[in-house]
């Protein structure tokens, strides 16, 4: 079903924008709209002091503590609203405040698992809004509001699964912020192939970061570092609930990922333990090979 609008959006610097968690995410999505400069620029956030810290170093103009009547205020004030929250968190805010939201309104998030969402918006959502889900590839291994401005979305990629009622004009408008807050690629993508392909590239990586820390004891290991080792395990500095959840209600995919993976590890496994010299490095070759061929 189309979503029923009025009108289109106005243009960003016309409108009340208003995020809901002011988290990293929450707070890097704030400064990157600060800079394009929305009409006014809201939050809510169950933690005040983070609230008051936004304000006081002015990159918000107002800020709603909690997620009960407080965050129905601002939702009502609002034109485009980011949901910068977990993905079990997002549905149970959509469900208690789906009245709220201002008529006409744009709706966003930036969860990293899709498909669930997808099919909630698609039946749950009143008529006369839009949600876009969407994907921002941007992060840090360190969290929350206090390391915010260390999340860049210079050139990165953002990733949208448009609902079948999005309008075409709630799109471009999204599409065109998305590039004015300084990412470089945007990709449409139904939610079960985000799903299946952020299983790779970022769920998987992070279950192998956390298997590497978790598979030696030596805290001094470190001193033995060149790089390696801490470019792959970076990540492993993981948000444990976030990820909890992301692995577990993406995990058909996930397991589909990490057996791949396995099987891999065994055939190298296998080719330096009988010491099959060429085969392992036609292998090395073409992962080499491979890997130049991959974008970025």
């Amino acid at each position: 079903m189309q979503a029923s609008k009025g009108e289109c959006m106005k243009p960003i610097e016309e409108c009340t924008a208003g995020i809901v968690g002011l988290g990293l995410m929450g707070g890097a999505i704030a400064m990157a709209l600060k800079k394009i400069g929305p009409a006014r620029l809201f939050a809510c956030d169950i933690n005040s002091d983070t609230l008051d810290e936004a304000r006081q170093m002015g990159l918000i103009d107002q800020g709603w503590p909690g997620s009960g009547a407080a965050a129905d205020e601002m939702l009502a004030l609002c034109d485009l609203v980011y949901l910068c929250i977990n993905p079990s968190t997002l549905l149970r805010f959509m469900n208690a405040h789906i009245q709220a939201f201002k008529k006409g309104a744009l709706i966003t998030d930036i969860a990293g698992v899709k498909t669930g969402i997808t099919a909630a918006m698609e039946q749950g959502l009143r008529d006369d809004l839009d949600f876009i889900p969407g994907h921002p590839m941007a992060g840090s291994e360190k969290g929350g509001f206090a390391n915010a401005a260390r999340c860049s979305f210079t050139g990165k990629n953002y990733i949208l699964t448009p609902l079948k009622r999005n309008t075409a004009e709630n799109l471009e408008f999204m599409k065109g912020l998305i590039y004015r807050m300084g990412f470089g690629t945007i990709t449409c993508v139904t939610a079960e192939e985000h799903d299946r392909k952020i299983a790779f590239t970022s769920q998987l990586c992070h279950v192998i970061a956390a298997a590497l820390i978790d598979c030696e004891g030596d805290t001094e290991i470190t001193r033995f570092g060149g790089g390696s080792f801490e470019d792959l395990t970076r990540i492993a500095m993981l948000n444990a609930s976030m990820w909890t959840e992301l692995f577990i209600e993406n995990r058909t995919p996930l397991l589909e990922r990490i057996e791949q993976f396995e099987g891999s590890l065994d055939l190298f496994k296998t080719l330096i333990r009988e010491e099959r010299e060429q085969e392992l490095m036609a292998r090395l070759g073409l992962v080499r090979e491979r890997r130049s061929r991959m974008n970025g």
